[in-house]
């Protein structure tokens, strides 16, 4: 009679049938990008992604290959595309701080707008300037406000020779200041002739000499406050003019942007600075680079402070961006301020602060790949400090080994609103839970994805689909039905079990790449099942040296395997190996020696947990040796 528990050879192998496809080949499939058997991982990830509360992004789990990573990207491309664009980020200069860039938020695409929007300012302010300044009016008046110095100059230089006449002086002006000469009988005379003169007249000449010295600092005095007046006469006056210019611009940009408190602030402190550096903009270029050949030593171009960074652009963009990079290194997650050689020296300035992933997942979604991201720990804990205050910044990482004196700016920090994906395994994911007490506020959500799926025809056909899909974008001919099943009957075998197939697609579509290459090596434009074993049996044997190496082994009697008649205390077994990833089973012998007595030798320090492994294993080796040498007929018990 039959044990019920009792095995067919059938039965140890999953076959599939392959009327269960309804196609000819994988090529007349629609290729998805669904997984199979996710229902519960799917729900969860759903349920995730639609908490907008602190904490809850979001942990996926699951072995590597089931394609995670593929699904999540997909799902959250079509999720996103319904979401509302976020807002463009423009980092201008800051009039107050200039070390501190002041960060400002536009609607989609006014980012773009405002920056362009400047850059014509800019083009428009230097030109409308230059032609104010150039017209005869302004040439006129400003003519007639030197004049009128000149006119004040030369009364106090009159006055200033009447007083000095008064006391035998006469004064004289040249371009490095006011001197006078004495005057002696009518006559200016020279200074040889006044060391020929007597003592007693040197004397009396010297003594008026410090009333005439006293006349003409004040005379000086009174010159420079006449002509501050006339430098500020014509400063007002130049203002006066540019403001009109100036105001034509500023307004029309404050009326395209009066709700943002920022820009406005932006557009009164840049009007302020063109006023200021009116001097500047009227300066020729072609003389200043004549005069002063380095750059670096010229005047700093007002101008460039005018300029909007657009920090992020969102203009191009459809719904919230999805974001996803192998490149983890801390300036490409967070941003960096980047530095230029400017004629020997570093140079920096609001314009070289470049966005990282986080700022361009900002009001999205981001994945990372979590054993990739925990292998710079700095990234990780600059990660959870982001979530955990909801704003981002950017810092300056330079090495300290610089011996260069680099100047930092401080950016004003971006609010940060975004769903963080973590996709790894298990082991890195209960490691994260019991060591990181920031982890299990962070990351409320776990997302576990399975290694197989239920056998049946919705999956099957799914599988086939996404089997297609693999081929499509490989450019790889189309699997037919017969190597489909095959294929799925393998698929079976890594899940272990009759009733399941593994959604480890990687593993699959390995087998897939190759069964193409042995069909276009054969020049066959379809996949069928003999393409598909002989895949599987390359497979085996391009790494299977150590299996054979093994036979070769029993064969010359180097290990011992008896295979006929019987021996007491000996039998065979079967044991498993593995080699990278190919296992296979060879036989082995166990053998088992008896002994009278109840108790044997007793390792003390073993005992009490104070021997090696290596000690323990030398002892247990004698205890066996000496009661197959002397116990096998008198029992004999060793304690201590």
């Amino acid at each position: 009679m039959k044990n019920k528990n009792e095995l067919n050879y059938k039965d140890l192998k999953m076959t599939c049938n392959p009327n269960v496809f309804d196609f000819d080949t994988t090529a007349d499939l629609e290729a998805i990008q669904d997984g199979i058997g996710q229902d519960r991982g799917i729900k969860a990830l759903e349920f995730g992604l639609q908490v907008d509360v602190k904490g809850y992004n979001i942990y996926i789990e699951g072995p590597s290959g089931v394609g995670k990573t593929l699904y999540t990207k997909n799902y959250l491309n079509k999720l996103a595309s319904k979401k509302k664009v976020p807002s463009d980020w423009c980092y201008i200069y800051n009039f107050d701080n200039p070390n501190e860039p002041i960060a400002v938020e536009l609607p989609a695409g006014q980012g773009k707008e405002f920056k362009e929007a400047m850059e014509g300012f800019i083009k428009e302010i230097r030109k409308d300037i230059r032609k104010t300044f150039n017209n005869d009016d302004f040439e006129k008046e400003k003519a007639l406000i030197k004049q009128q110095f000149e006119e004040k100059r030369s009364a106090l230089l009159d006055k200033l020779n009447q007083d000095a006449s008064k006391n035998n002086f006469q004064v004289k002006t040249a371009q490095n200041g006011i001197y006078m000469m004495p005057i002696v009988d009518g006559r200016v005379i020279e200074e040889e002739e006044f060391d020929k003169l007597s003592d007693e007249i040197k004397k009396e000449y010297e003594e008026k000499s410090l009333i005439v010295q006293e006349q003409i600092m004040n005379t000086i005095s009174q010159i420079k406050e006449i002509e501050r007046a006339s430098d500020k006469k014509i400063s007002e006056w130049q203002s006066n003019v540019a403001l009109l210019t100036v105001n034509v611009h500023i307004n029309y940009l404050k009326s395209k942007y009066k709700r943002n408190k920022k820009i406005n602030k932006f557009l009164n402190d840049v009007k302020t600075d063109v006023l200021k550096n009116i001097p500047t903009f009227l300066e020729d270029p072609q003389k200043i680079q004549a005069m002063q050949p380095n750059p670096a030593m010229r005047k700093p171009d007002p101008c460039l402070n005018y300029r909007v960074n657009l920090f992020i652009d969102n203009s191009n963009k459809e719904g919230a961006p999805v974001i996803m990079d192998s490149n983890y290194s801390y300036n490409n997650i967070f941003g960096a301020l980047e530095y230029e050689n400017y004629y020997g020296s570093l140079k920096t300035d609001h314009t070289m602060l470049k966005p990282g992933l986080l700022q361009q997942a900002n009001g999205g979604y981001i994945i990372f790949q979590a054993k990739d991201l925990l292998a710079n720990g700095a990234c990780y804990e600059s990660l959870k400090k982001a979530l955990r205050i909801k704003e981002i910044g950017i810092e300056n990482h330079a090495e300290q080994r610089n011996s260069m004196v680099l100047i930092s700016l401080k950016p004003e920090p971006i609010p940060l609103n975004l769903k963080v994906i973590l996709i790894g395994n298990s082991n890195i994911y209960q490691t994260l839970l019991s060591m990181d007490s920031d982890f299990r506020k962070l990351f409320k959500i776990k997302v576990e994805f399975e290694e197989t799926a239920e056998i049946n025809d919705e999956n099957l056909n799914k599988l086939a689909q996404i089997i297609h899909g693999f081929c499509e974008h490989q450019e790889l001919p189309g699997l037919d039905k017969n190597a489909m099943a095959r294929l799925v009957e393998y698929s079976s075998k890594l899940a272990g079990s009759h009733s399941k197939v593994s959604t480890r697609f990687d593993d699959l579509m390995q087998i897939v790449g190759e069964a193409a290459t042995w069909a276009k090596l054969s020049k066959s434009k379809v996949v069928t099942e003999k393409y598909i074993n002989k895949a599987l049996a390359e497979r085996i044997e391009r790494v299977k040296k150590y299996d054979e190496k093994y036979l070769e082994m029993i064969k010359e009697n180097t290990l011992l395997i008896d295979t006929s008649g019987y021996k007491v205390g000996q039998l065979n077994g079967l044991t498993v190996m593995s080699v990278g990833n190919y296992t296979f089973g060879k036989p082995a012998k166990i053998t088992v020696n008896t002994y009278t007595g109840k108790s044997g030798i007793v390792n003390i320090e073993r005992e009490v947990e104070i021997s090696g492994p290596s000690h323990s294993k030398g002892v247990l080796i004698l205890t066996r040796i000496f009661r197959r040498n002397v116990c096998t007929r008198y029992a004999f018990m060793l304690n201590s």
